[in-house]
């Protein structure tokens, strides 16, 4: 049962309550590309399959020794290359809370390759928004501090949506684990601290 949804021009969140019997019990939130970018990705991928057919059809239709081999085995490695690129774009990214157990990260591919972590609720110290900023962009991200490790560990991977997206996950995490949800940290705070 949907019992929020937040949209803009890239993005869609979708929160996700469980049924009357297991409500507190899951808690999901899912972060999805609009379908826009998956058809521009899908097209990305014909036009792979494209160039490698032609690669081929050139390389046997002009024979060996034509200088215009180069051009199809071009064609052929940019295709392989545009294949297998193709692959990696993700079609969303999940955050599914179990209060008793952990959180389960999960990212689903356009390939249809489902990549899962599962973290223990014992390990979380601290759900945190991070605050990144580069010579080009700003963006912010929700982070999670664990027991025993170095480095915060990224909730959202491969996916950059905005705060307006990210506060509700980072809400509910901070309600399961009982952090205070008042502090957000920018990345200087925690290269200074760190």
């Amino acid at each position: 049962m949907v019992s929020l949804s937040l949209s803009n021009k890239r993005y869609t969140y979708v929160h996700e309550s469980a049924s009357e019997p297991l409500r507190g019990a899951i808690d999901i939130h899912h972060v999805i590309i609009k379908g826009s970018r998956e058809n521009g990705h899908a097209r990305l991928r014909g036009l792979g399959f494209f160039l490698v057919i032609l690669a081929i059809s050139m390389y046997f239709w002009l024979g060996k020794d034509n200088p215009v081999t180069t051009l199809s085995w071009s064609c052929l490695f940019i295709g392989f290359f545009v294949m297998l690129r193709s692959r990696k774009f993700v079609k969303k990214e999940s955050v599914i809370i179990m209060p008793t157990l952990g959180i389960q990260l999960e990212t689903q591919y356009l390939s249809g390759k489902t990549v899962s972590r599962f973290i223990p609720i014992g390990k979380i110290l601290k759900p945190v928004l991070v605050e990144c900023v580069t010579p080009v962009t700003c963006y912010w991200s929700l982070s999670l501090f664990l027991r025993g490790e170095e480095q915060l560990t990224l909730v959202f991977k491969e996916l950059r949506p905005p705060l307006k997206m990210l506060v509700p996950i980072w809400k509910a995490l901070c309600t399961v684990l009982g952090t205070d949800q008042s502090e957000m940290i920018t990345e200087e705070d925690h290269a200074v601290s760190g």
